[in-house]
């Protein structure tokens, strides 16, 4: 399938949010890419330009606040709009509590958190000036319960989720779309250190299913699917002391 919509991925040199810069190029999308690494960017434009319809970059850290909606609003006038904005970039660190780790979560909460909410801000500014888009936002099933030693990555996810919520509330009578999906485990440098990682599933794989649903417009899903609907109505039961031995 092609398409001439334009969508923008923040993170897109690493992880998922390569793996989905690649996916939207294979099936037409124009592309604005940003991260921290110019050279990065370079390269993943480089790899993209045969596939993609056209494909602009622009270096952003979503830590520094004010220059986000700046960059939003640049790539929106190299493509002529922007029709979807994913909110992609993040850390993990793995983070025990009361062992000195402030400056991990603090980073965590600056990326996760406060970048990705400014990055939503932007995008539905964005939207109002053009006449609506898509906002999609990229949770976690670690945003159903607060797993040990990655407490505050579970803290951030479960902010962005109960943020995109109000967010869809706030604009269901504008014409702005907003997607949250909550991927499992999906094979990624992100989570390659945890001892256990269930119901794995390939990069490729995660993400083409991410591209489907946000072209379905969804407002919600895990990803994949199928075990993570049923697999998290457990989770959200399970016993401390079960939760404590994941």
């Amino acid at each position: 399938m092609t398409t001439s919509k334009a969508v923008l991925i923040t993170g897109a040199t690493r992880g998922l949010g390569n793996n989905l810069a690649h996916q939207f190029a294979r099936r037409g999308y124009r592309l604005a890419l940003t991260g921290r690494s110019r050279e990065d960017l370079d390269r993943l434009a480089a790899e993209l330009a045969a596939s993609a319809a056209e494909v602009v970059v622009e270096v952003l850290d979503v830590t520094a606040f004010d220059t986000i909606g700046p960059v939003m609003q640049a790539c929106a006038r190299q493509l002529g709009g922007l029709d979807i904005v994913v909110v992609n970039a993040g850390v993990a660190f793995t983070t025990p509590a009361g062992k000195g780790h402030f400056d991990l979560i603090r980073q965590t909460i600056d990326v996760n958190l406060s970048g990705a909410i400014a990055t939503a801000e932007a995008a539905v500014e964005l939207f109002r000036q053009q006449g609506g888009g898509h906002l999609v936002g990229i949770s976690s099933v670690a945003a159903l319960r607060g797993f040990p030693r990655n407490g505050i990555y579970s803290a951030t996810k479960a902010g962005l989720s109960r943020y995109l919520e109000a967010v869809r509330i706030e604009t269901r009578r504008e014409p702005i779309v907003v997607t949250e999906l909550a991927p499992g485990y999906i094979d990624t440098e992100l989570n390659r250190s945890l001892p256990n990682r269930p119901f794995l599933v390939t990069a490729e794989k995660g993400t083409q299913i991410m591209v489907e649903l946000i072209e379905k417009q969804v407002h919600f899903r895990y990803v994949p699917p199928w075990p993570w609907t049923l697999v998290a109505q457990l989770l959200k039961h399970l016993p401390d002391s079960l939760l404590a031995k994941m």
